[in-house]
């Protein structure tokens, strides 16, 4: 007989093939009723990003941020909590690696040094939602969007008043090139962002399930009034699940400003950079908010990223039909975590 964990993880991945099935199945009326072959679209979508190098590599780099961010929801919500901040703590992370972009400093310091501050300005940005929540009881949804907003124009202002690259006013000054992360592959965008997103994901999933701390965090997100009878700080757990996923969130800047060709920089209205925490609070609903989950539920969104341009070059589907399309996909995916994460809250067990 199957042990009730290997039968939750089954029922898990069956929801996930239903939700893919469903998703595809609303998408694809869409495009017949718009006069679009779906599947012909569909292959477009998929198949060159899954099973050709260059579409793997591309696939992989659009994966990297949002395994980043995807981590930040994920601890919140072991920890009980409904962390949406990822999108404004990313922000913050890569104005801290950017700016190094404006000053001089030995070669081999810049790459350490982007990487420290864009942690700790993640880390700060995520723990001053976690003093709201802990120590005055500020819902963790509203502070979080608050800041979002506040990082954004922080960083957006940075990025037009003090550090806007002297050539192209449209973007900040870029992280030079002894700061920016090596391709792994020429002529493509994988760096080695994608090997810092995976030891991340790994440290994540040994501090959560092999670590006393992470015991804390699940165990106050299963059940907050048992762990604090049983002797658990409920407010320092919550510190410490805003801390990483600030930390994760502000190592997702710093990939996609050092590790992100051509550019390297911070683009006007951070349209390089927005939306993918959002998509990662979406990966993390898809992984079941596991690191592993969240792994290969990011490899799919990074596919379908990677596959749009082919499906609007060699299917003909305008972008906003393909843009249509993902969000059916990526709604119906998203349905069973929500609903999983309401029906806790609702039953009292979180």
């Amino acid at each position: 007989m199957l042990d009730g964990r290997l039968k939750e993880y089954l029922t898990g991945f069956a929801e996930v093939v239903v939700a893919i099935v469903a998703g595809m199945l609303i998408g694809g009326l869409v495009m017949v009723i718009g006069g679009y072959n779906p599947v012909d679209a569909y292959y477009q979508l998929f198949v060159p990003s899954l099973t050709t190098g260059y579409g793997l590599e591309m696939t992989l780099s659009f994966a990297t941020p949002i395994i980043l961010t995807a981590l930040t929801f994920a601890v919140g919500v072991r920890a009980g909590l409904f962390n949406i901040g990822a999108e404004g703590q990313m922000y913050m992370g890569a104005l801290g690696a950017v700016i190094f972009g404006a000053i001089t400093l030995p070669s081999i310091l810049y790459l350490p040094l982007e990487f420290i501050v864009a942690a700790v300005l993640g880390m700060i940005w995520g723990v001053i939602a976690g003093i709201l929540k802990a120590y005055r009881g500020v819902n963790e949804v509203v502070s979080t969007i608050m800041l979002n907003w506040i990082a954004y124009w922080i960083v957006e202002s940075m990025r037009v008043y003090v550090i806007p690259n002297p050539v192209d006013a449209s973007k900040t000054v870029s992280v030079p090139p002894a700061g920016r992360l090596p391709l792994l592959v020429e002529g493509t965008e994988l760096s080695a962002a994608i090997i810092i997103s995976i030891l991340v994901l790994i440290f994540t999933y040994f501090l959560l399930w092999k670590t006393a701390i992470g015991y804390e965090i699940r165990a106050v997100g299963y059940n907050p009034l048992a762990s604090r009878y049983a002797g658990i700080n409920v407010r320092r757990v919550a510190l410490y699940s805003f801390i990483i996923g600030g930390f994760t969130a502000g190592i997702a800047g710093f990939c996609e400003v050092a590790g992100r060709p051509p550019s390297y920089a911070i683009t006007t209205g951070l349209s390089n950079l927005m939306g993918l925490g959002f998509d990662g609070l979406t990966v993390s609903l898809i992984g079941y908010n596991h690191p592993i989950g969240i792994l290969l539920a990011s490899i799919f969104i990074g596919a379908m990223k990677a596959g749009s341009r082919n499906m609007q070059i060699y299917a003909r589907v305008p972008l906003e039909m393909v843009q249509t399309v993902q969000g059916l996909i990526i709604i119906a995916l998203s349905i069973p975590g929500l609903l999983r994460i309401i029906s806790r809250r609702i039953g009292g067990v979180r």
